[in-house]
């Protein structure tokens, strides 16, 4: 790698100021949580300053919904800050059944808009599976030929059929956010087993938010066997992280990464899945 970046792989953005981005419960994800403070693309550029961060993708925030106005305008007015993944299908969204229409919406916003891609949040939709049905193909077709990224939070009992659609479609960038909010006090093959699992397609990512399955305060030392686990099965290149807590436990505390490692997960493999059609 010619460059190192330090890539910030998802905050969210939201303002609550600005008449052109007015948050709508209608369509919110989250209607029964509403800010009490804004966290504008501004504020992420004073941290991002703060912690010598080059980039940061926006990860639309549930207070939006499916308008992904402000994202958009974050990526169009600072694109060498900002790449972004909008909300589009699964719970309070478009229904994934509307397979054609899902794969113009995104091809709107990827084209239009200049998303990266899409956050899925199928853990709302425990009681349904659709992430391998093959109404949803048209969508995953149209990620593929745009090169999208999407970024899944989904239960562990999920992971299979992530992994039956990331076989079906290897041109789909998928990464699994969170750890799939895998339990560490159950037995791993209720957990981390299947994430690692998934490590035979290449197209599958993780991105390594410690501080979700983990039982303790930062640095979230429970989490570092399982994050060892993950790096073994998958490498440095499909690793990223996120969240600025979490910055200085990747860059400096843990120990089984090389130099070359943390190029990668620092920023090396945001940067192609996010920032990659755009540098």
């Amino acid at each position: 790698m010619s460059e190192t970046l330090i890539i910030n792989a998802s905050e969210h953005a939201w303002t609550l100021h600005d008449p052109r981005f007015v948050i709508d419960p209608a369509v919110s994800v989250c209607p029964k949580s509403e800010p009490d403070c804004e966290q504008t693309a501004e504020t992420l550029i004073a941290r991002m300053l703060e912690y010598n961060i080059d980039r940061t993708v926006i990860s639309h925030v549930c207070y939006y919904g499916r308008n992904n106005d402000y994202p958009t305008y974050c990526v169009r007015t600072w694109p060498d800050r900002f790449a972004a993944i909008g909300l589009l299908v699964g719970h309070r969204l478009f229904s994934p059944q509307d397979g054609e229409r899902n794969a113009e919406r995104l091809r709107q916003l990827v084209t239009e808009g200049r998303l990266a891609g899409l956050r899925l949040s199928p853990i709302y939709d425990r009681g349904e599976r659709w992430l391998d049905d093959p109404v949803c193909d048209p969508l995953w077709r149209a990620a593929a030929d745009l090169g999208a990224t999407f970024n899944f939070f989904m239960a562990p009992e999920q992971l299979p059929h992530l992994g039956l659609m990331a076989e079906r479609h290897p041109g789909v960038n998928i990464v699994i956010d969170h750890f799939a909010m895998i339990d560490i006090l159950r037995p791993d093959a209720e957990g981390i087993d299947a994430i690692v699992a998934l490590a035979r397609w290449p197209n599958v990512y993780v991105r390594t938010s410690l501080h979700n399955p983990s039982r303790q305060s930062a640095p979230f030392r429970d989490m570092w066997p399982y994050l060892r686990r993950v790096y073994d099965a998958f490498g440095p290149q499909r690793l990223l992280w996120a969240n600025y807590y979490e910055y200085l436990i990747m860059a400096e505390m843990i120990d089984f990464f090389t130099a070359e490692d943390r190029r990668w997960i620092l920023g090396g493999t945001a940067a192609r899945l996010y920032f990659g059609r755009r540098t």
